[in-house]
């Protein structure tokens, strides 16, 4: 029985290697964006709730006005990963899709709710109102999303439960069967997330749009934070790893082609203990300087990096232990419109660069006031 539905007929336009670095690199921006979302979200709220002092009031602020700025990067960053997923891994991760249609589609209302409620916080919070109920209640949504994102993409790695899955529903009612690999999974993105909100809150602190007051609560409190959730974050990405069944864990040791994929494992786990070793210094010596949070943001994104890589090799290994081998595709290369697509992709990158530096040069307003 063939588990998997048959090949486009289509060629690939652009080398296989090509559409997994792009699908890596995009990933990982959505990755940053997500877990800024997440954790620096609900640490708003707790500032906003508890009220333990006027600089805690001035970051939740801080951290409420950049949410829906950081909501558009979660969702313009999510579609190119998910795109080049679809073509790399169409026929499972449509199949997966299929089969948990309606939770699937429901993420689109999720996500606009989720929005509309993020205005409601920041706007109810500039104005000295009570809005811990409404980043809450974003923060919930926004969960609720990851945690189906997490449920089809390890969906699509399990065929041997699709037609069991089918046979009981057709409408894609049912979500799948226990799966060992999901909760952990689910946990490091949220303990990430408040490991990537800390690191937010120590680069926060050494913006010159705050006062020195301010800027040490920013770094002492956001480092402390960063530094406890990661050390959760580190345990649950080794329970994460643990849990994989014995072929891809091999596999990553093994294989030539995914050995890169496992040493990018090893260099998650070394870059998340010197971020937690940053984080710790900056939460208790309470480091202001602007090159400490330039520091941490770096130290972030090359967390998110290794992250994607192994993921990627932890996902092919999967899949090539139930007959799926994402190389085995025909390619024919279209040269000219690869050169069309990465000479607008530079460019695009280019005006965003620009867009930043307007956004640097422009004149500052201090932050503190209500």
């Amino acid at each position: 029985m063939h588990l998997y539905p048959a090949v486009d007929p289509i060629p690939l336009p652009a080398p296989i290697w090509l559409l997994k670095l792009l699908h890596i690199v995009t990933l990982a921006l959505h990755f940053v964006a997500v877990e800024m979302l997440l954790g620096g979200l609900l640490l708003a709220v707790l500032l906003s709730l508890f009220r333990g002092s006027p600089q805690s009031m001035t970051a939740a602020r801080a951290l409420a006005r950049r949410m829906t700025v950081v909501m558009t990067y979660v969702i313009n960053l999510g579609v190119p990963p998910l795109l080049f997923a679809q073509v790399l891994y169409g026929r499972a991760l449509y199949t997966s899709s299929v089969l948990i249609g309606i939770y699937w589609i429901s993420i689109i209302g999720l996500l606009t709710l989720a929005y509309w409620l993020l205005y409601q916080f920041t706007g109810r919070l500039e104005a000295g109102k009570s809005a811990w109920w409404a980043g809450l209640g974003a923060w919930l949504l926004a969960g609720s999303i990851a945690r189906l994102l997490s449920t089809n993409m390890t969906l699509m790695l399990r065929p041997d439960v699709w037609k069991q899955m089918y046979s009981a529903s057709a409408m894609g009612a049912l979500l799948p069967p226990r799966d060992a690999t999901l909760e952990p999974r689910w946990l490091m993105m949220m303990a990430g997330g408040f490991f990537v909100g800390g690191l937010w809150m120590v680069y926060l602190g050494g913006r010159s749009t705050f006062n020195a007051e301010e800027k040490k609560f920013l770094a002492g409190f956001g480092g402390k934070v960063a530094a406890l959730c990661g050390v959760v974050y580190l345990v649950a990405g080794l329970w994460a790893a643990s849990v994989q069944p014995e072929a891809v864990r091999a596999g990553l040791h093994t294989d030539a082609l995914y050995k890169f994929a496992g040493f990018a494992g090893y260099g998650w786990v070394a870059l998340v203990a010197v971020a937690v070793l940053l984080a710790a210094a900056a939460g208790f010596a309470r480091l202001t300087a602007s090159w400490v949070g330039w520091v941490v943001a770096l130290v972030a994104l090359l967390v998110e990096i290794m992250l994607v890589v192994y993921r990627d090799g932890v996902r092919d290994l999967s899949l090539l232990a139930q007959g799926y081998n994402v190389w085995d595709r025909v390619v024919v290369t279209n040269w000219w419109v690869v050169g069309l697509f990465l000479g607008l992709f530079v460019a695009g990158l280019g005006v965003v660069g620009w867009l930043i530096s307007v956004v640097a040069r422009a004149r500052k307003t201090m932050e503190g006031a209500a």
